[in-house]
């Protein structure tokens, strides 16, 4: 009798089915155990990252790279980061199953096996991309042993990770030659571009140099990398992924045999931002091309500068605080100029480039309007000196021109005015930190230049001039926060008249000294020198951006003859004529609170009318809040006395008389009075116009002569001085005064020659045949002048 199956059978069958199934599988979890896999970990944020550090620009242009440690360049880059091309091309050529497989290819393998044993050697890997990325992290011999490795490291990566991210590990892992590793950071080294950015033809050369990345190095062997090159575009061709015009015109690239690796565009800044950063690519808001236009400006100006020297140029756009262009020295690869030492981020003494804010600070406390009548005379604040930089005196000068000449004498004097600590306090307060000497507290040689500040801090200052007043923190990465309110440094009106001011200032680099009428090419710009020649400045302020840049010996050598208008102002006007002309920054508007008003000078307030005698001259300010301040009181005045000022006046005689005098019906007269110091600098005209008359005689007061007098003495007015005889020497004079109070000033046609105590005696050699005019004056405005003629001696 037939025996009927077991109801159980199938069910036998299945586990016996399940069992088969199962145990591969647990050699697989046991072996996966045994032997993990060596992978960086992509999901771990925390892990240290396995790629050389790249600082790139903006559009992803390398600036600079650091290898790895192992001295391997490779740079991360996702998917979505490489060219579209170069995945077809990649998995076209290389594996186009690639998304559906399980990690290897039966048929490929069982076509490279027949290969082997029919030729005894291997002919064709037969490997996926996902078994080449377990090579690539667990080399093996090729063998088939090896390649039985290579297929259960490739079961292993697709069961751990998704095809995204083995492709990813391809892209960032794959050898390109020499110390080159990834997509990417071949691109950049073979190509000197982003992978995002990459031709057919290029794509389809990367897409096989990991073939054999040592024979078909294109720097070294460009005719194999160009017919390797070539076989892959026949394949896409061939497989109608890309037709054949664009075949035909990618084929006619040339290979170009060219390795840099290492970029080395803002190769300072990269330094700085690699120490601060741990990620693997820093991006920067650096243009490549204002940055390579820039470094290219600088090298050609260097040359002609002593040796030793170095540059440093930054340049910011205002709207974002976002550096644009960073040069922190002249060379980075030249050891004789100290090309190693970042001058952007040094502290140097700024000489008068901090002038401007003073001004600022001084229009909005009501002290000054633009043209405010200062002097630039000899004068001491207690006991400190300061002289012009020039060496010459202007007498009366309006806020506006000291400004813009960068007059010493009349800064020193509104700072003392202002206040030191007031001063440093203010730009405190708006981000700008002077740094002092040790134990000295802010003193009226700041304003020359005696405190520290880096370039870096003056730029992100004077961006203030272009933001209605408000100063902030540059932005050097992209993973800066965006610039919030900023600082308040100034009000928008004192940064509007300041920048008008330093914009008026005529470029002494154009014909004339005229502006172009280009709004592009108009720079607000002030220079600065400090003590001895050791730093020049020159810090411009454009509609859209703002430049710094310095010149000097990083050593802090003096450089003679090296100064902010001769040295960094050219350079400064090169590149304000060398940025974008397109797209600048809005045009500044007149603040609600910035007027215009006619003022007069000596006083500094409105003309009373038309024909005000006391107006002496007149001329356009502009003005904040409607406040209209008068001149400062005349700091010879030992005891403060009114401007103008009312006397009586003998109608008979015109001259000065009391109210006690026995004199019928004397006028009263008012006088503007000018500080006594600008009195050499005046025209006859108005001199006799504030001159106060003597005493008259009718009074019967005797005239004192006033010990505050002072009179040249050994000299005769108009006299003509000349070499004895057939002397070929120009003739010396005597400096000799009588009267005066404290140190003598001796000037010659307002240039400083030498200055002496009360009584003592100087000689002087004349440079030159010409007519002079010879002024001593004390430090209480006395002075007395006269003209003489030189003439030259005979020739032998």
């Amino acid at each position: 009798m037939k025996k009927l199956p077991s109801p159980h059978a199938p069910w036998c069958l299945l586990t016996i089915y399940a069992l088969i199934l199962l145990i591969p599988f647990l050699i697989f979890l046991l072996l996966d155990i045994l032997f993990p896999l060596s992978t960086p970990d992509v999901r771990d944020a925390s892990a240290k990252s396995p790629y050389a550090v790249a600082v790139v620009a903006e559009d992803g242009t390398p600036l600079r790279s650091f290898p790895d440690e192992k001295g391997i360049w490779r740079y991360p880059a996702e998917i979505s980061e490489v060219s579209p091309l170069y995945l077809e091309a990649l998995i076209r050529y290389e594996d186009r199953l690639f998304w559906h497989h399980p990690g290897f290819n039966l048929y490929a393998l069982v076509r490279a096996l027949g290969q082997y044993i029919r030729d005894g050697k291997p002919r064709s890997g037969g490997s996926t991309l996902t078994m080449q990325v377990g090579r690539l992290f667990h080399p093996h011999s090729r063998t088939i042993p090896g390649k039985l490795t290579q297929m259960f490291r490739a079961i292993q990566l697709e069961f751990h990770y998704s095809k995204a991210e083995i492709l990813g590990f391809y892209l960032n892992h794959a050898p390109f030659g020499g110390p080159i590793e990834g997509v990417q950071a071949a691109s950049f080294a073979y190509l000197g571009k982003s992978a995002a950015e990459l031709s057919h033809a290029e794509a389809a050369l990367l897409a096989v140099l990991p073939q054999a990345p040592t024979r078909l190095r294109p720097d070294r062997h460009p005719g194999r990398a160009s017919r390797a090159r070539d076989k892959v575009l026949d394949r896409m061709s061939r497989s109608g992924v890309w037709s054949e015009e664009i075949v035909r015109e990618a084929k006619m690239e040339r290979v170009r045999s060219r390795f840099t690796p290492r970029p080395m565009n803002a190769p300072l800044l990269a330094r700085q931002l690699r120490s601060e950063f741990g990620d693997p690519v820093i991006r920067t808001f650096i243009d490549p091309l204002m940055q390579q236009f820039v470094s290219g400006l600088i090298r050609n100006h260097i040359q002609a500068t002593p040796e030793r020297t170095s540059a440093a140029v930054l340049v910011a756009e205002n709207e974002t605080l976002a550096v644009k262009a960073y040069v922190g020295s002249a060379d980075f690869s030249d050891k004789s100029r100290f090309g190693h030492v970042d001058m952007i981020r040094a502290y140097r003494s700024p000489g008068s480039a901090l002038k401007p804010f003073l001004y600022g600070f001084a229009l909005e406390e009501g002290l000054i309007h633009s043209e405010s009548l200062l002097v630039d005379a000899p004068a001491s604040f207690s006991g400190y000196r300061p002289e012009n930089f020039t060496r010459q005196f202007s007498g009366p000068v309006s806020a506006s021109e000291a400004l813009q000449r960068s007059l010493n004498i009349p800064a020193v004097d509104l700072l003392d005015r202002l206040g030191p600590k007031f001063f440093d306090a203010r730009l405190r307060q708006g981000g700008l930190h002077l740094r002092f000497p040790p134990h000295t507290p802010p003193n009226l040689t700041a304003i020359l230049g005696g405190a520290g500040v880096t370039l870096a801090d003056m730029v992100a200052a004077y961006t203030a001039f272009a933001r209605e007043g408000l100063s902030g923190k540059l932005r050097y990465t992209k993973a800066s926060p965006e610039p919030a309110e900023g600082r308040r440094l100034l009000s928008p009106g004192a940064a509007y008249v300041i920048r008008q001011i330093l914009e008026e200032n005529p470029r002494p680099d154009l014909p004339g000294g005229r502006l172009s009428l280009a709004r592009s090419r108009k720079v607000a710009w002030k220079t600065g020198t400090s003590y001895g020649f050791r730093d020049a400045w020159c810090i411009g302020v454009t509609d859209r951006h703002t430049i710094g840049v310095w010149v000097g010996r990083p050593d802090g050598t003096p450089s003679p003859g090296q100064y902010g208008r001769a040295t960094a102002a050219p350079l400064l006007f090169a590149i304000v004529d060398g940025l974008p002309r397109q797209g600048h920054g809005p045009v500044p508007s007149i603040p609600d609170t910035v007027g215009r008003a006619e003022i007069c000078w000596p006083l500094g307030i409105r003309p009373g009318s038309e024909d005000d005698p006391l107006c002496h001259e007149r001329r356009q300010a502009w003005i904040l809040d409607q406040v209209i301040p008068p001149s400062f009181p005349d700091r010879a005045d030992r005891h403060p006395r009114p401007n103008p000022m009312t006397i009586l006046i003998n109608p008979a005689t015109g001259l000065r008389v009391d109210a006690d005098c026995p004199v019928p019906n004397p006028v009263y007269k008012s006088l503007a009075r000018w500080p006594r110091a600008t009195i050499p600098w005046l025209p006859t005209r108005i001199r006799a116009a504030s001159r106060i008359p003597r005493l008259d005689p009718v009074c019967g007061k005797p005239v004192s002569s006033r010990a505050e007098t002072v009179r040249i003495i050994g000299i005769e007015a108009d006299v003509l001085l000349r070499p004895p005889g057939a002397e070929t020497r120009l003739p010396t004079i005597t400096l000799q005064a009588q009267g005066g109070l404290g140190q003598l000033y001796w000037l010659l046609n307002d240039e400083l020659i030498a200055h002496t105590g009360i009584a003592e005696i100087r000689l002087y050699q004349f440079k030159r045949p010409g007519r002079y005019q010879l002024t001593v004056m004390d430090l209480a405005g006395n002075y007395d002048t006269l003209e003489l003629v030189v003439l030259g001696g005979f020739s032998q």
